[in-house]
């Protein structure tokens, strides 16, 4: 059996954003914070979504999963972030760790995932409006979501695999605030240049496979809106789809930059971790109700009605 491997290990020590005891706490509140506006903005969206008729489009559909996807992504790092601030010994399971690195990858793959369906989206919504009815039926909308959940799925398990297999013998501090496969490498004391080899060309994969839709998309996307004769009508265009293009940008630029760059314990590492973990999710509801006056005044009407329903 692989677990035979960490007899020797049986708890990993988390090295965290600082040792400081006033800046962690400042930290603590900075996150929790965040981790407060995550849970209410991403809440916000998936109830909006749900009881306004308006947006039961495939667009906020697809929003909604989103929404999903940040409020498991945030709670995966987040809390387990909070609890070490506030403790002497941050440490964590080797079972625990495990988890946490795939549950990391089940929800940030499925994003990358999603983030590519929402790119075809706005294609098929853009380029094909008459047709955009039957390329986005209710069931390819489903399937699509399904279909990124599996892949991820299979991918994570391929990354776990991974990591159970390696050898950890006395090293068993992690350079880093949370579990991830590339801070757990420089800990083993078996070969990993295999390990290494497999989650580079999985990442390459798995970002190329999500990254060239949405660029494909957004290549015939920027042709049709400069075919556009009238200026408010590709500025109306390109609204459409600049809050995902956005939410492209920040996710995938952080996380190529965290598992295509050698593990250095850097400030970067830690930056780019939080980024795509913690920040991300945090923004993404913003983005997409401050950019979308459709969102908008759907919150607004949300608001009202439950506001009047309590007074």
């Amino acid at each position: 059996m692989a677990w035979r491997n960490h007899s020797a290990i049986t708890e990993f020590i988390l090295a965290g954003l600082s040792d400081d005891p006033h800046v962690q706490a400042l930290l603590f509140v900075l996150f929790l914070g965040i981790y407060l506006l995550t849970m209410m903005g991403n809440l916000m969206m998936l109830l909006v979504i749900k009881t306004d008729s308006r947006l039961h489009t495939p667009m906020y559909f697809f929003l909604s999963n989103l929404s999903f996807l940040d409020l498991c992504f945030s709670s995966v790092t987040v809390p387990k972030l909070l609890k070490d601030l506030l403790s002497e010994k941050k440490t964590i399971s080797v079972e625990g760790c495990l988890a946490q690195v795939f549950f990391v990858f089940i929800t940030a793959g499925t994003e990358a995932f999603l983030l590519s369906v929402m790119a075809y989206d706005r294609y098929a919504a853009i380029c094909h409006p008459l047709l955009y009815g039957q390329l986005m039926s209710s069931q390819l909308c489903v399937g699509l979501v399904l279909i990124s959940w599996g892949l991820a799925s299979l991918n994570s398990v391929v990354i776990v695999l991974l990591a159970i297999n390696l050898d950890f013998c006395e090293a068993q501090t992690i350079h880093h605030y949370t579990c991830e496969l590339p801070s757990l490498f420089p800990l083993s004391c078996s070969d990993i240049s295999i390990n290494i080899d497999i989650l580079i060309c999985s990442t390459l994969l798995h970002g190329l496979g999500t990254f060239l839709p949405i660029f494909f998309s957004y290549a015939r996307i920027v042709s049709t809106i400069l075919s556009i004769s009238s200026t408010s009508g590709r500025s109306k265009a390109f609204s459409t789809c600049s809050s995902h293009l956005i939410a492209v940008i920040l996710f995938f630029g952080s996380g190529l930059i965290r598992y295509l760059m050698p593990t250095s314990g850097s400030s970067l590492d830690l930056l780019s971790s939080l980024q795509y973990s913690a920040v991300t999710p945090l923004l993404n509801p913003l983005i997409y109700s401050l950019k979308n006056k459709e969102v908008k005044v759907a919150v607004r009407r949300t608001l009202g009605k439950y506001l009047r329903y309590f007074r």
